[in-house]
């Protein structure tokens, strides 16, 4: 159920510029090809791929699917979040040098109670009907979010009215995230 060895300082820079690579080569009009040696790499888990430009949310886009090994998982996700993402334009070749890449690898989902939620630990996923919003972990620390704040906030993802998370029938499940960026790498 989802990826849960450390990745290590290697492995993790691997990913950030496997992302990068597939990201320039679509804009080219290329595919990358790649095929890391890493035994961890070629396991399988979800992932999130999160642009940045100056700070800002320029994309995100994700999946809990285990039926990928990792690292392709980031080429899919990577290519999403630049020019698939709807709440942005798709990226442009002259923008690739200022954006920063983050990558999470998430565990699997399992549920949990309100009272259970960690900050900066637990991701969440509600989901209600047709309704389904996630948060990735870091957001919360990000935003300076408490507990109720975060969970209102899932809800407005999802569509659906603050404090709906305290309604009969909402799901609500906890994931962790391996969380590193090119910040870390000074890759940006």
């Amino acid at each position: 159920m989802g990826f849960f060895s450390k990745l290590s300082h290697d492995e993790k820079f691997e990913l950030l510029k496997i992302a990068r690579k597939t990201i320039a080569q679509k804009l080219e009009g290329n595919d990358f090809q790649v095929k890391p040696d890493s035994e961890n790499l070629n396991k399988k888990a979800g992932v999130f791929v999160t642009l940045k430009k100056s700070g800002q949310l320029r994309g995100c886009i994700g999946n809990f699917s285990d039926d990928e090994k990792i690292y392709q998982n980031v080429q899919k996700m990577a290519i999403s979040a630049a020019f698939d993402d709807p709440r942005f334009n798709q990226l442009q070749t002259d923008e690739l040098k200022e954006i920063q890449i983050e990558v999470s690898v998430l565990s699997g989902l399992k549920p949990i109670k309100a009272e259970e939620i960690e900050i900066g630990k637990h991701g969440l996923q509600l989901s209600a009907g047709f309704h389904r919003g996630v948060l990735l972990p870091q957001v919360p620390v990000e935003w300076g979010w408490d507990k109720e704040e975060y969970l209102n906030n899932l809800c407005l993802k999802a569509g659906l009215p603050q404090e709906s998370w305290k309604e009969k029938g909402v799901m609500l499940q906890a994931f962790t995230a391996q969380v590193f960026s090119e910040k870390e790498f000074h890759l940006s």
